[in-house]
């Protein structure tokens, strides 16, 4: 009776969620995809039986929390396929959102796989081969496009820019977009790592920020 009472409560959830599958989010999210590592991470838990990997993406004071849903799921998804789709569904949105929350990230739901930008896809990979000299190249050709594409326009429109008011501000534009580009990439790039990982206080694996 509890497994069916906990069911109905996991369908409803799921029902109102589903409706925001298709909320767009910003651009960078990785943990909240259904191939995310997220996920991945908790569906393996889910078939061995054993939370203990999926606890390093939630912070101490949610763990408890997890732990019991995590406990019910085993129960409910023993139901039947049905009963098991709802009931992993309802603990992958829970997980994420406590996820996202930890890290002071909006939660707009799950997006479907295959929707990780291209970048954060090439970060994966780095990790799994051992080897950041493709995704290093990836990063800095993007980059040098980009800083090419917008000098190019700046030197153009600076050779014109005394030719009136409108040419001005032209190069004005062109000025300020070429410039700020360039402060962004090099801040974020000459910057601090982020925040530093304190083992005793993620327990094993870590916690990596999506």
């Amino acid at each position: 009776m509890k497994a069916r009472k906990d069911l109905i409560s996991m369908a409803a959830v799921l029902a109102l969620c589903t409706g925001i599958l298709v909320i767009p989010t910003m651009a960078g999210a990785h943990c909240d995809t259904l191939d995310g590592p997220v996920i991945i991470t908790a569906r393996a838990a889910l078939e061995k039986g054993d939370i203990t990997p999926v606890l390093k993406w939630v912070k101490k004071e949610n763990e408890g929390e997890i732990r019991e849903l995590f406990k019910k799921t085993l129960v409910v998804r023993g139901k039947g396929p049905e009963a098991k789709e709802l009931a992993d569904m309802y603990l992958f949105e829970t997980l994420v959102r406590i996820h996202r929350a930890g890290e002071g990230a909006p939660y707009t739901g799950l997006k479907p796989a295959g929707s990780v930008e291209p970048s954060i896809a090439a970060a994966d990979k780095a990790l799994e081969s051992g080897s950041a000299d493709n995704l290093v190249k990836l990063v800095t050709d993007a980059a040098a496009k980009g800083i090419r594409e917008r000098f190019e326009l700046a030197k153009e429109s600076k050779k014109h820019a005394e030719h009136g008011v409108e040419a001005g501000r032209k190069f004005v534009e062109a000025y300020v977009e070429f410039t700020h580009y360039v402060e962004r990439l090099h801040l974020d790039a000459a910057g601090p790592s982020g925040h530093s990982v304190k083992p005793e206080a993620t327990g094993a694996g870590g916690h990596q920020h999506h």
